[in-house]
């Protein structure tokens, strides 16, 4: 078990499921671990466990729901207030959305604020902050879901013809994008010290889909009995996040802690900064500030 003492690792979506599973792991691993949460009750439960099953207090709680963008320049800037650095951020949050179409505080489709904007904009705002440390590493949850993806930039809120699994699929493939060009940008910046990667979990059986509802959250549920346990979907996140892998590969997808093709017709070079000049518009705030 690698030995994470000292580092100070974030943790998105960590109330439940690989979320929970991951950080609690971390923690084991001797790592200053942070929660970010939408509910201040369910994170200190959670950190509760946590502290329980590390043997040791250092878990924090940091409250943000990423779908709402002001929240999440608030929680960066209290992390910078309160951190001295940023070794791991693990960009784990993620819900699929039923019927009908929601928007978030900012007027954006939900699973695209909560998937992708809310996440692209947590990361810049914390950049410097992984830059301090001497190997940071982003992990990003995506989702071989993304071969459901359809995308398309000129209806990216999904204002015409919306399907919840399709949203999350595009979501997914923006994770996964988003990851191969910010490892691009950072290369291209002569930036070594920090490192992303993307994740497929698996099919887990966890709460996933319940934030759905109708025939989505049905099959999710008669669906769990065959699906992997979170432990088993945690595996490849808490893998990045810790093991020297992490460090050695930038702008990979990994399943089964193993590196895999990613196979879809808009990933493209030339889509996949269309996606990033679209994603710094809506979130207003360019990625690099150089």
């Amino acid at each position: 078990m690698p030995n994470l003492k000292d580092k100070i690792v974030l943790v998105t979506g960590a109330t439940s499921g690989i979320g929970e599973v991951t950080a609690r792991e971390l923690a084991k691993q001797g790592a200053h671990v942070i929660l970010l949460a939408r509910s201040a009750e369910k994170a200190e439960a959670t950190r509760r466990k946590i502290v329980a099953a590390a043997g040791h207090d250092l878990v924090g709680v940091l409250l943000c729901d990423l779908s709402d963008l002001g929240q999440v320049r608030k929680a960066a800037e209290t992390f910078r207030q309160i951190y001295p650095r940023l070794d791991v951020l693990v960009n784990n949050a993620g819900l699929l959305f039923g019927h009908p179409r929601k928007v978030s505080a900012d007027g954006y489709e939900m699973g695209v604020a909560t998937n992708h904007l809310g996440a692209f904009l947590l990361t810049s705002l914390l950049l410097d902050e992984l830059k301090k440390s001497p190997d940071g590493r982003i992990v990003n949850l995506a989702s071989e879901a993304y071969h459901f993806a359809k995308p398309d930039l000129s209806n990216f809120q999904s204002e015409r013809n919306y399907s919840p699994m399709r949203v999350y699929g595009n979501t997914k493939l923006y994770n996964i994008m988003f990851t191969q060009e910010l490892a691009r940008q950072l290369r291209a910046r002569n930036i070594h010290n920090v490192t992303v990667n993307a994740v497929h979990p698996g099919a887990v059986a966890s709460n996933f889909g319940d934030s759905s509802n109708g025939w989505l959250s049905t099959l999710t549920k008669l669906f769990r009995p065959f699906m992997l346990t979170v432990e088993e979907g945690a595996a490849t996140s808490i893998f990045l996040a810790s093991e020297p892998t992490g460090a050695e590969v930038s702008g990979g997808y990994f399943e089964k802690k193993q590196a895999k093709a990613v196979k879809h017709s808009f990933n493209t070079p030339e889509n996949a900064q269309a996606l990033w000049h679209e994603t710094e518009r809506l979130v207003q705030h360019n990625f690099f500030q150089d």
